[in-house]
C-alpha cells in the first residue's frame, strides 16, 4: 500500500505566511524628520524633489526626491546644494523649518543656497480657511 501526501496542510501554512506578511507588512513606518512648520495663506505650485529640513534641536537633514532624510553636518550643507544645482540648475529646493527654529538659523541655510545661486522655497501648513484673515478688496 503506498503512502498518499496531503498537500491541505501546506497550504493552509503558505496561507498564513501569506496573510501575515501582508497585516505585518502595514505596520512598517518610514523614519521621517519631526518638524512643526509655521502655518502660511499663500501655496506654491512648484513641487521641489530636494527638500532641507531643520528640526527642533536645529539638526539639518536632506533628502532627494523620495529619499529618506539623511542627516548631514551643517558645514556640509552648501556642497550638498551645489551638488543639487549640478545635477540640475533649474531645479528649486523646499526648506522645512520648525516653527521653533531661530529666524537666524532659517537665514543661514537660505544664504547657503543663495550663495551657490540655487532657489529656495519656504514649507508651511495651510492655514485652515476659516481662521484666514479677511481679505478688503
Amino acid at each position: 500500500m503506498m503512502a498518499t501526501f496531503s498537500m491541505a496542510s501546506m497550504t493552509d501554512v503558505i496561507f498564513l505566511l501569506l496573510v501575515f506578511f501582508l497585516v505585518t507588512s502595514t505596520f512598517v513606518f518610514p523614519t521621517a524628520v519631526e518638524v512643526n512648520l509655521p502655518e502660511g495663506v499663500e501655496q506654491t505650485a512648484v513641487k521641489p524633489g530636494t527638500r532641507v529640513y531643520i528640526d527642533q534641536s536645529q539638526s539639518i537633514y536632506v533628502s532627494y526626491s523620495d529619499g529618506e532624510p539623511q542627516q548631514i553636518a551643517e558645514g556640509q550643507l552648501q556642497s550638498y546644494l551645489l551638488t543639487v544645482k549640478e545635477q540640475d540648475p533649474l531645479t528649486s529646493v523646499a526648506l522645512y523649518a520648525d516653527e521653533s527654529v531661530p529666524y537666524g538659523k532659517v537665514v543661514e541655510v537660505l544664504n547657503s543656497a543663495a550663495e551657490v545661486k540655487l532657489r529656495m522655497v519656504l514649507a508651511t501648513k495651510a492655514v485652515p480657511s476659516s481662521a484666514r484673515p479677511y481679505k478688503s478688496r
